[in-house]
């Protein structure tokens, strides 16, 4: 297109061609990849500009010299290029905005399901690896006793395996084609209405617990979810480290802010023995990003007096 211009121009056509190689240049300015386009392409168009004034020499066209008419095409063309640059620019930023919002949604989306796999987990297996213990030492002396642990074991492995069923079939399902039965079979999410079946489970653990849960107003569902598995996570800890002994949870949502408070006294002294449960630290890094989430705080960590705190706020 620009040797065509220029040959018009030679031949007294004036300035009209240069609108069809400045058409022609746009896409090419927009679609440029890497400087050295840009380098190639305004290098070209710098030589059309020098050739076209040489080839017009000093004729005369309708509306100024051929030098003016060359200076119009070379103004023309470097115009479309900035327009066609400006725009190829802003289409790649926002490219590479989306690619590392899609990323980053990917990890958190990973993060949020290691996060519900490892409260299901945990929770669970953490329970049932202390009732095991007990069973195992008291079976020849307190059969009883060895027999309530095998009834805890077995409640708890049954709600495990209802959770990670519904959590596995959230991975599974296809919107497009959902198996029959399945929006019946998944649970509601847990919320603050779930504690005391909670606090049920950690005391058939060996904590007793002291709930106290003040809620004139009712969270959203996403912060009243973090609160449950952060409460759960806590009694989870207690249960394996510090059982038997006594704890205290408070709950608390007013104003704007749901505030909670978890407080163990430690192992008791004289207690028998229990095996010890291997953690890997992840439940306090996932208790900061669920408080974290939703723009709050956690603390947690040994209390002066013995035993373990957990304090998190989560504003809504």
């Amino acid at each position: 297109m620009l040797v065509v211009a220029c040959a018009a121009l030679s031949y007294g056509l004036g300035p009209i061609p240069f609108l069809a190689a400045a058409y022609a240049l746009y896409p090419v300015a927009v679609t440029r990849r890497g400087p050295g386009r840009s380098a190639v392409v305004v290098g070209g168009v710098c030589v059309a500009g020098a050739a076209l004034l040489t080839m017009s020499g000093g004729r005369h066209y309708e509306g100024g010299t051929g030098a003016v008419q060359g200076v119009f095409g070379v103004l023309v063309l470097g115009a479309t290029w900035a327009a066609g640059a400006a725009v190829g620019e802003r289409r790649e930023s926002l490219r590479r905005v989306i690619e590392q919002t899609a990323e980053r949604a990917k990890v958190e989306e990973r993060l949020r399901i290691a996060r519900d796999i490892h409260d299901v987990v945990t929770h669970s297996v953490g329970l049932i690896a202390v009732k095991a213990g007990i069973a195992n030492h008291v079976v020849d002396t307190h059969p009883d006793e060895a027999r309530d642990a095998l009834v805890v074991i077995e409640d708890v492995s049954r709600k495990a395996l209802r959770d990670m069923r519904a959590t596995l079939t959230l991975l599974r399902r296809d919107e497009e084609t959902p198996e029959p039965g399945d929006p019946h079979d998944l649970r509601p999410v847990p919320g603050l209405g779930d504690l005391p079946e909670l606090v049920a489970t950690a005391e058939a653990a060996g904590v007793r617990v002291d709930l106290r849960a003040h809620c004139p107003q009712q969270p959203p569902d996403g912060v009243a979810t973090s609160a449950y598995r952060i409460v759960q996570e806590a009694l989870t800890n207690a249960v394996k480290h510090a059982a038997p002994t006594r704890c205290r949870v408070e709950v608390a949502a007013e104003g704007g802010l749901l505030a909670i408070d978890v407080v163990d006294e430690g192992p008791v002294p004289g207690a028998p023995h229990r095996p010890a449960v291997p953690g890997g630290g992840l439940g306090l890094v996932g208790m900061r990003e669920r408080a974290a989430a939703h723009g709050g705080t956690l603390t947690a960590g040994p209390c002066e007096g013995g035993g373990f705190r957990v304090a998190a706020t989560l504003p809504y």
